[in-house]
């Protein structure tokens, strides 16, 4: 166990060691010797996020685990039972009403740091992890899960909520299971999975608590590769530098209109879409590249785009004239 991790009398607080290759951060995310998630670590996490967001020199972050067969188990159960200690009874409606509540509290920290002695203390936990991911699905930073092992209920929600998995081959599952401890997916599982593999797939695989082999998660595209163990990180950094030699702002309009833009109408998506484009389009770097390949065609006679060996070249350097 990572010697930073600091043992409780409720059990092991987490952490993540980052180490820096470049362009890439390696998150190597310990969860004690059962690997779960807990409090700690989402602060942790929320703080390397931040940090990959606004950071220019920073294009990718890989997390894998510590744990040598489990990337994530699931969250610490009891830092969930806890929390769920003490509230009177609601409906649906209702609590919609305090986890909105929750996400404005959020955004005041005096008035956060009051309502973290309450009993609301877990939720706005919850909260503040739902707006962590939300963050790493809005920002020009590529985000991608080394699935080093299992990966359980809020383990596989971490990973969904990354841009990129990369999986071991190997006697390793994947998937949601709280519906075995009465729950349904709280990390965003439900949303997540469903737009990577369907409504029907998603909803027959929660309802069950069924997980998916390396083998049947790739087939259904809940993971994007399965590669041996030993590979898994490497390979997560390969495709981590390869996706980071493209411009870090038209990552993260690209990623802001699929996982934001899908979701709305038609018309809406496609007025977020213009909306990054428009924005983009009057950059310098953009301008820069689109002037290059206007002279290009005129000094060659034909579209760049259109030669094969210039069009490979811009693949393996993320832009087009370099």
């Amino acid at each position: 166990m990572n010697p930073n991790s600091r043992k409780t009398a409720t059990g092991t607080h987490g952490h993540i060691d980052v180490e820096t290759r470049g362009a890439v951060l390696v998150a190597r995310i310990d969860g004690g010797p059962h690997a779960l998630f807990d409090v700690t670590i989402s602060k942790q996490l929320k703080e390397l996020v931040d940090r990959a967001d606004r950071d220019p020199n920073i294009h990718a972050v890989v997390f894998t685990g510590a744990h040598p067969d489990r990337f994530l188990s699931h969250a610490d159960v009891t830092w969930l039972q806890q929390g769920g200690v003490g509230f009177p009874p609601i409906n649906t409606s209702i609590a919609g009403v305090v986890t909105r509540m929750a996400r404005a509290i959020n955004k005041l920290p005096i008035v956060r740091s009051l309502a973290g002695l309450t009993r609301l203390k877990t939720l706005l936990q919850l909260d503040s992890l739902h707006a962590t991911f939300l963050k790493m699905n809005a920002s020009g930073t590529i985000f991608i899960a080394a699935l080093n092992g299992s990966a359980l209920a809020f383990g596989a929600e971490f990973a969904w909520a990354c841009d990129l998995r990369i999986m071991a081959d190997g006697d390793f599952l994947i998937g949601m299971t709280e519906v075995l401890l009465a729950l349904t997916p709280g990390g965003g599982g439900s949303q997540r999975l469903t737009r990577l593999i369907g409504p029907q797939q998603s909803l027959t695989a929660i309802l069950e608590g069924r997980l998916f082999t390396p083998a049947e998660a790739l087939a259904l595209g809940a993971v994007d590769e399965v590669v041996p163990q030993t590979s898994v990180v490497a390979r997560a950094i390969e495709r981590a530098e390869y996706l980071s030699l493209r411009s870090k702002k038209s990552l993260g309009a690209i990623k802001r209109s699929v996982y934001f833009g899908s979701s709305l109408t038609l018309e809406e998506g496609l007025q977020l879409e213009h909306a990054e484009f428009v924005v983009l389009d009057q950059s310098k770097e953009a301008q820069q590249l689109m002037l290059k390949y206007i002279a290009a065609t005129e000094t060659t006679g034909d579209l760049p785009l259109m030669n094969r060996k210039t069009y490979a070249r811009a693949l393996s350097t993320g832009r087009l004239g370099d």
